[in-house]
Protein backbone atom coordinates (compact mmCIF):
# COMPACT_ATOMS: atom_id res chain seq x y z
CA UNK A 1 0.00 0.00 0.00
CA UNK A 2 1.59 3.11 -1.09
CA UNK A 3 1.93 6.32 1.86
CA UNK A 4 -0.75 8.64 1.56
CA UNK A 5 1.22 11.42 -0.11
CA UNK A 6 -0.36 15.37 -0.38
CA UNK A 7 0.47 16.32 -3.95
CA UNK A 8 0.43 19.81 -4.71
CA UNK A 9 -0.10 21.74 -7.82
CA UNK A 10 0.03 25.11 -8.80
CA UNK A 11 0.28 27.16 -12.31
CA UNK A 12 -1.16 29.76 -14.02
CA UNK A 13 -4.85 28.90 -16.52
CA UNK A 14 -3.73 26.38 -19.34
CA UNK A 15 -0.31 24.89 -17.81
CA UNK A 16 -1.64 22.00 -18.10
CA UNK A 17 -2.53 21.60 -14.21
CA UNK A 18 -6.09 19.69 -14.68
CA UNK A 19 -5.52 17.15 -17.00
CA UNK A 20 -1.80 16.22 -15.95
CA UNK A 21 -3.69 16.09 -11.97
CA UNK A 22 -6.16 14.04 -13.09
CA UNK A 23 -4.25 11.47 -14.53
CA UNK A 24 -1.94 11.74 -11.80
CA UNK A 25 -4.75 10.95 -9.56
CA UNK A 26 -5.60 7.93 -11.04
CA UNK A 27 -2.27 6.40 -11.35
CA UNK A 28 -1.74 6.91 -7.65
CA UNK A 29 -5.31 5.93 -7.15
CA UNK A 30 -5.63 9.05 -5.11
CA UNK A 31 -8.36 11.30 -5.10
CA UNK A 32 -8.40 14.85 -7.74
CA UNK A 33 -9.04 18.26 -6.25
CA UNK A 34 -9.59 20.67 -8.87
CA UNK A 35 -9.97 23.88 -6.79
CA UNK A 36 -10.25 26.13 -9.65
CA UNK A 37 -14.14 24.12 -10.31
CA UNK A 38 -14.58 25.95 -7.03
CA UNK A 39 -14.11 29.09 -7.47
CA UNK A 40 -15.95 28.77 -11.06
CA UNK A 41 -18.89 27.08 -9.15
CA UNK A 42 -18.78 30.46 -6.75
CA UNK A 43 -18.65 32.93 -9.51
CA UNK A 44 -21.80 30.93 -11.53
CA UNK A 45 -24.09 31.20 -8.69
CA UNK A 46 -22.94 35.08 -8.19
CA UNK A 47 -23.98 35.44 -12.43
CA UNK A 48 -26.88 33.50 -11.97
CA UNK A 49 -28.04 35.96 -8.81
CA UNK A 50 -26.86 39.13 -10.51
CA UNK A 51 -24.51 39.95 -7.73
CA UNK A 52 -21.38 40.20 -8.93
CA UNK A 53 -20.86 43.71 -8.30
CA UNK A 54 -21.94 42.64 -4.26
CA UNK A 55 -18.85 41.32 -2.29
CA UNK A 56 -20.93 41.02 1.16
CA UNK A 57 -23.88 38.74 -1.21
CA UNK A 58 -21.07 36.61 -3.11
CA UNK A 59 -19.57 36.18 0.54
CA UNK A 60 -22.74 34.61 2.01
CA UNK A 61 -23.41 32.61 -1.06
CA UNK A 62 -19.96 30.53 -0.72
CA UNK A 63 -20.55 30.30 2.94
CA UNK A 64 -23.76 28.77 2.63
CA UNK A 65 -23.43 26.96 -1.05
CA UNK A 66 -22.68 23.07 -0.75
CA UNK A 67 -20.13 22.39 -3.23
CA UNK A 68 -19.18 19.04 -3.88
CA UNK A 69 -16.43 17.37 -6.20
CA UNK A 70 -17.13 13.90 -7.42
CA UNK A 71 -14.12 11.83 -9.04
CA UNK A 72 -15.40 9.33 -11.20
CA UNK A 73 -14.04 7.21 -14.20
CA UNK A 74 -11.80 9.83 -15.06
CA UNK A 75 -14.13 12.81 -14.46
CA UNK A 76 -14.85 15.39 -11.74
CA UNK A 77 -18.26 16.72 -11.80
CA UNK A 78 -18.80 19.66 -10.07
CA UNK A 79 -22.33 19.71 -7.51
CA UNK A 80 -24.06 22.86 -6.51
CA UNK A 81 -26.38 22.30 -3.70
CA UNK A 82 -27.12 18.60 -5.54
CA UNK A 83 -26.73 20.06 -8.95
CA UNK A 84 -24.65 19.19 -11.24
CA UNK A 85 -22.59 22.18 -12.87
CA UNK A 86 -19.65 20.57 -14.70
CA UNK A 87 -20.00 21.85 -18.12
CA UNK A 88 -21.62 25.58 -17.33
CA UNK A 89 -18.44 26.52 -14.90
CA UNK A 90 -16.21 26.22 -17.75
CA UNK A 91 -18.23 28.71 -19.87
CA UNK A 92 -16.31 32.08 -21.20
CA UNK A 93 -18.78 34.14 -19.07
CA UNK A 94 -17.22 32.80 -16.24
CA UNK A 95 -14.08 32.61 -17.38
CA UNK A 96 -14.19 36.45 -17.23
CA UNK A 97 -15.35 36.86 -13.52
CA UNK A 98 -13.69 34.01 -12.05
CA UNK A 99 -10.17 35.91 -11.28
CA UNK A 100 -12.24 39.01 -9.73
CA UNK A 101 -14.73 36.96 -7.69
CA UNK A 102 -11.39 34.44 -6.23
CA UNK A 103 -9.77 37.14 -5.37
CA UNK A 104 -12.28 38.28 -2.60
CA UNK A 105 -10.68 37.56 0.94
CA UNK A 106 -13.35 36.38 2.73
CA UNK A 107 -14.15 33.54 0.06
CA UNK A 108 -10.90 32.66 -0.29
CA UNK A 109 -10.50 31.97 3.10
CA UNK A 110 -13.89 29.89 3.09
CA UNK A 111 -12.70 27.96 0.12
CA UNK A 112 -9.32 27.12 1.17
CA UNK A 113 -11.34 26.00 4.60
CA UNK A 114 -12.99 23.57 2.27
CA UNK A 115 -10.18 22.84 0.56
CA UNK A 116 -7.85 21.46 3.55
CA UNK A 117 -10.83 19.53 4.79
CA UNK A 118 -11.16 17.48 1.61
CA UNK A 119 -6.94 16.76 1.53
CA UNK A 120 -5.61 16.81 5.69
CA UNK A 121 -5.74 12.74 5.58
CA UNK A 122 -3.51 12.50 2.49
CA UNK A 123 -3.74 10.75 -0.54
CA UNK A 124 -4.90 13.88 -2.71
CA UNK A 125 -3.82 15.20 -6.02
CA UNK A 126 -4.96 18.87 -5.52
CA UNK A 127 -3.78 22.07 -8.01
CA UNK A 128 -5.18 25.49 -8.11
CA UNK A 129 -3.19 29.06 -8.01
CA UNK A 130 -2.18 28.88 -4.04
CA UNK A 131 -2.57 24.81 -3.14
CA UNK A 132 1.66 24.86 -2.72
CA UNK A 133 1.44 28.67 -0.88
CA UNK A 134 -1.51 29.07 0.96
CA UNK A 135 -3.34 25.44 1.20
CA UNK A 136 -0.65 23.33 1.34
CA UNK A 137 2.48 24.88 2.04
CA UNK A 138 4.13 21.63 3.66
CA UNK A 139 2.56 19.02 0.78
CA UNK A 140 4.52 16.26 0.38
CA UNK A 141 4.95 16.97 -3.35
CA UNK A 142 5.20 20.30 -4.50
CA UNK A 143 4.96 21.39 -8.34
CA UNK A 144 4.56 24.53 -10.47
CA UNK A 145 3.20 24.15 -13.89
CA UNK A 146 3.67 27.25 -16.54
CA UNK A 147 4.10 27.12 -20.61
CA UNK A 148 4.19 30.34 -23.29
CA UNK A 149 0.82 31.95 -22.81
CA UNK A 150 0.41 31.54 -26.68
CA UNK A 151 0.98 27.54 -25.93
CA UNK A 152 -1.68 28.37 -23.33
CA UNK A 153 -4.45 29.98 -25.34
CA UNK A 154 -4.04 27.48 -27.98
CA UNK A 155 -4.94 24.72 -25.64
CA UNK A 156 -7.83 26.38 -23.98
CA UNK A 157 -9.16 27.33 -27.96
CA UNK A 158 -9.31 23.91 -28.83
CA UNK A 159 -11.11 22.76 -25.63
CA UNK A 160 -13.85 25.77 -26.53
CA UNK A 161 -13.71 24.41 -30.59
CA UNK A 162 -14.47 20.81 -29.00
CA UNK A 163 -17.07 21.96 -27.41
CA UNK A 164 -18.85 23.90 -30.40
CA UNK A 165 -17.62 27.14 -28.87
CA UNK A 166 -16.32 29.77 -31.53
CA UNK A 167 -14.14 32.10 -30.14
CA UNK A 168 -10.75 33.93 -31.54
CA UNK A 169 -7.02 33.19 -30.31
CA UNK A 170 -6.82 36.78 -29.46
CA UNK A 171 -9.57 36.50 -27.54
CA UNK A 172 -8.55 33.87 -25.44
CA UNK A 173 -4.94 35.50 -24.71
CA UNK A 174 -6.73 38.41 -24.11
CA UNK A 175 -8.16 36.61 -21.21
CA UNK A 176 -5.58 34.72 -20.22
CA UNK A 177 -3.14 37.66 -20.04
CA UNK A 178 -6.15 39.53 -17.74
CA UNK A 179 -6.27 36.80 -15.61
CA UNK A 180 -2.52 36.38 -15.11
CA UNK A 181 -2.49 39.78 -13.73
CA UNK A 182 -5.43 39.56 -11.23
CA UNK A 183 -4.47 36.40 -9.95
CA UNK A 184 -0.36 37.23 -9.69
CA UNK A 185 -0.88 40.95 -7.93
CA UNK A 186 -3.92 40.50 -5.49
CA UNK A 187 -3.01 40.75 -2.13
CA UNK A 188 -4.87 37.44 -0.95
CA UNK A 189 -2.84 34.49 -2.07
CA UNK A 190 -1.16 35.55 -5.23
CA UNK A 191 -0.21 32.82 -8.20
CA UNK A 192 3.49 32.56 -7.15
CA UNK A 193 5.97 29.64 -7.23
CA UNK A 194 7.12 27.92 -3.95
CA UNK A 195 10.21 28.53 -3.32
CA UNK A 196 10.34 24.77 -2.83
CA UNK A 197 8.22 23.87 -5.74
CA UNK A 198 9.74 21.74 -8.91
CA UNK A 199 8.95 24.40 -11.49
CA UNK A 200 7.99 22.28 -14.74
CA UNK A 201 7.61 24.12 -18.23
CA UNK A 202 4.79 22.23 -20.11
CA UNK A 203 5.29 24.04 -24.02
CA UNK A 204 7.01 21.49 -25.37
CA UNK A 205 5.50 18.43 -23.03
CA UNK A 206 3.30 15.99 -23.65
CA UNK A 207 0.38 15.07 -20.92
CA UNK A 208 2.29 11.87 -20.16
CA UNK A 209 5.76 13.29 -20.29
CA UNK A 210 4.43 16.11 -17.29
CA UNK A 211 2.51 12.84 -15.57
CA UNK A 212 5.36 11.01 -15.18
CA UNK A 213 7.96 13.64 -14.52
CA UNK A 214 5.88 14.26 -11.10
CA UNK A 215 4.65 10.34 -10.53
CA UNK A 216 8.82 9.67 -10.54
CA UNK A 217 8.89 12.47 -7.72
CA UNK A 218 6.13 10.89 -5.82
CA UNK A 219 7.38 7.55 -5.67
CA UNK A 220 11.17 8.53 -4.81
CA UNK A 221 9.34 10.48 -1.38
CA UNK A 222 7.56 7.22 -0.84
CA UNK A 223 10.83 5.29 -1.49
CA UNK A 224 13.08 7.29 1.00
CA UNK A 225 10.80 7.10 3.46
CA UNK A 226 10.52 3.22 3.50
Amino acid sequence: MMDKLIVAIDGPASSGKSTTAKLLAEKLGYLYIDTGAMYRAITLLAIRHKILDNQEAIIRLAKESDIQLRFEKGQTSVFVDGIDVSEEIRSMEVSKQVSPVSKIEEVRKIMVQKQRLMGEKGGVVMEGRDITTVVFPDADVKIFLNATIEERANRRVKEYHSKGIDISLDQVIENIRERDRIDSSREISPLKKSEDAIEIDTTNLTIDEQVNLILQKVKEIISNRN
